[in-house]
């Protein structure tokens, strides 16, 4: 195995552990509070972090395989079943991250009627609709035998067909990208842009009305100062948090598309190792998406923060603190003795 191999398996092992426990911590804290899987996005929440779930558990394993070995799982079948799972799951992920940014939007920019239309029941059509698009895809590609190993990404999934059939597999996969990646990215761009919008307007609000009781702080300029500097400091939190969202979108699934399309030029060879590079990409959107949607949000710290006490208070002292209190009660007898 040579340096670049070392590293990419090194890459999808990071990528598999992380995938595994962030996404299962998700679903451990929407288990615990009700609160997290009441509204419509709850639903939508726990659609995405099975969906990593299944994609960490069942398809990275056989790239892993394959960036080891060089070759398709022995058993037959398998390598069309995991391919077939590949193409629904990545974008069945991709529709999910764009549902649930409309739901962000909706939340803020129409508070009112949120309530009624983000019920759970409205969150399972639209989830409906995503399996809907997303199941049309893989059957298609089942169809038509265009799932197989691929030895450009290592794993089981899309593979070039014949020459006969470029054109129908070059149309399919246009369409598979645009449905799965180019419509995602649109959604997410235009609702971050409304909510970031929306976020401005309140905070200019609550800009004049601050600025206006900050008139009384005359005499205490240190603390008018400090209350600016946190109202900034709130701006471009939010702002930052939402470039982080559609930055990360495009970093994990932008070079595998782009590899995709430019795989289908009869003058272009793709490079094995940045093959398997841009599908790590996408699987890191397994991992980062816990981190960057759920796990860094007030409600879900509380809860992992109330897990971790119970754990704390479950768990039974350290040996030395289990010694060191016997030793003061026997010292404490000693002198009640003496």
């Amino acid at each position: 195995m040579g340096t670049g191999e070392a590293l990419l398996v090194g890459l999808l092992v990071l990528v598999l552990a992380v995938a595994l426990l962030s996404n299962a911590l998700v679903l451990l804290c929407c288990a615990c509070r009700a609160e997290l899987r009441a509204r419509a996005s709850g639903v939508l929440l726990v659609n995405l972090s099975v969906g990593h779930l299944l994609l960490a558990a069942l398809d990275m394993p056989f790239t892993l395989l394959g960036v080891l070995h060089g070759r398709p799982p022995s058993m037959p079948g398998t390598c069309q079943a995991i391919g077939f799972l590949d193409t629904f799951l990545a974008s069945n992920a991709a529709l999910s991250v764009a549902a649930l940014s409309a739901d962000q939007w909706l939340a803020v920019g129409f508070p009112l009627r949120c309530a009624r239309l983000l019920r759970p029941r409205n969150a399972g059509l639209l989830l409906a609709c995503a399996w809907g698009q997303s199941l049309a895809f893989a059957v298609a590609a089942l169809g038509c035998s265009w799932l197989g190993y691929s030895s450009t990404f290592a794993s089981c999934s899309l593979r070039l067909p014949p020459e006969p059939e470029h054109l129908r597999f070059a149309a399919f996969t246009a369409a598979f990208h645009a449905v799965g990646f180019a419509l995602p990215l649109a959604v997410l761009c235009l609702t971050s842009l409304g909510v970031l919008r929306v976020a401005r307007s309140h905070c200019r609000r609550m800009d004049t009305v601050t600025k206006k009781a900050l008139v009384l702080l005359t005499d205490l300029p240190s603390v008018r100062q400090r209350c600016l500097i946190q109202q900034k400091q709130r701006h471009h939190r939010a702002t930052r948090k939402i470039g982080v969202s559609i930055v990360t979108f495009l970093i994990c699934f932008a070079p595998y598309v782009v590899t995709r399309l430019v795989e289908l030029m009869p003058s272009v060879t793709v490079n094995p190792h940045w093959g398997v590079l841009s599908k790590c990409l996408t699987y890191s959107k397994a991992a980062a998406d816990p981190f960057v949607c759920f796990l860094l949000c007030r409600p879900f710290r509380q809860v992992l923060a109330g897990m971790a006490q119970q754990l704390l208070k479950r768990s039974p002292p350290p040996a030395s603190a289990h010694h060191s209190s016997l030793d003061a009660e026997n010292d404490s007898c000693l002198q009640q003795s003496r």
